[in-house]
């Protein structure tokens, strides 16, 4: 799927990704896909969360290689 921007917070632990994700959405134009990249396994309950709170649209959560990637579209 494309994105418009990536955020890789590989090594970083809760609740520094959500953070580092409401920075980077802040500064997109609602409609545009961030892709996240985490390492933290608690981040996918996070950003589930994070998108029901926040009312952005979580598009895909997927694990590969130990690796999360993530989808976000801004509302």
């Amino acid at each position: 799927m494309n994105f418009d921007e990536e955020l890789d917070a590989s090594g970083l632990n809760c609740p520094l990704p959500i953070l580092r994700a409401k920075k980077a959405l802040a500064g997109m134009e609602s409609g545009k896909v961030l892709h996240i990249i985490a390492t933290d396994p608690g981040s996918v309950k996070d950003f589930e969360a994070f998108a029901k709170q926040t009312g952005n649209e979580l598009l895909e959560s997927k694990e590969e290689g130990g690796k999360y990637h993530f989808l976000l579209k801004k509302a």
